[in-house]
């Protein structure tokens, strides 16, 4: 992983939650070289309401693919079980994906009227994330239209199709997750990763 800083600014144009719009929601796959999955790792944006996965490859970092997602409904680090946010961590001291379940039949209240629906998507990523449990990446079964958004109780949620993906192509146990915070732009090597990324056309 190649480590660096950039403080944002006008050098990026970055989509606030508050304004993601469907001209950016789309899930994007890069032409990259050969990379073994134990060179790859995930960087959530909160503010972008992105995740990311990049490689490194030839001491060089690479894009590979790109997923809109949705996040906890409230801002900030996370401080206690309910509080509704996400966890954050430090680029050089990410969190890691613990274990890969098997969700499909999991269900969750949300409170809304709705009861014990189906929640998660086929996969849940559980994450290790010191002083806190329960959370994770996985699908948006009956709340896809939350995606990308910010309504989650903490997790990171993907569109079910893009879970999928996620696990079957990228996810490996001991990934490297990173979960920056809303004041986090892009870091000097992604800007560098972004700008060389090449598209794969359907």
């Amino acid at each position: 992983m190649v480590l660096g800083c950039l403080a944002w600014g006008a050098q990026a144009q970055i989509v606030d939650a508050a304004t993601a719009t469907k001209a950016t929601d789309k899930t994007v796959f890069y032409q990259t070289p050969q990379i073994e999955k134990k060179n790859t790792f995930i960087v959530v944006s909160k503010a972008e309401l992105r995740l990311y996965v990049y490689g490194t490859v030839g001491g060089d970092t690479v894009l590979m693919a790109k997923f809109p997602a949705c996040l906890s409904r409230n801002k900030g680090q996370k401080q206690r079980k309910g509080d509704n946010k996400t966890p954050e961590c430090k680029q050089s001291k990410p969190f890691h994906i613990q274990a890969i379940r098997n969700s499909s039949a999991w269900t969750h209240n949300f409170h809304d009227g709705r009861g014990n629906i189906k929640a998660y998507g086929a996969w849940f990523l559980s994450l290790y994330t010191p002083g806190h449990t329960g959370i994770g990446i996985h699908g948006s079964t009956n709340n896809e239209s939350s995606v990308p958004g910010r309504q989650s109780e903490g997790c990171i949620r993907l569109r079910d199709p893009d879970i999928i993906i996620l696990k079957e192509q990228y996810a490996y146990l001991k990934m490297p997750v990173i979960i920056k915070n809303e004041t986090e732009g892009p870091w000097g090597w992604e800007l560098k990763a972004h700008a060389k990324a090449k598209p794969i056309k359907k």
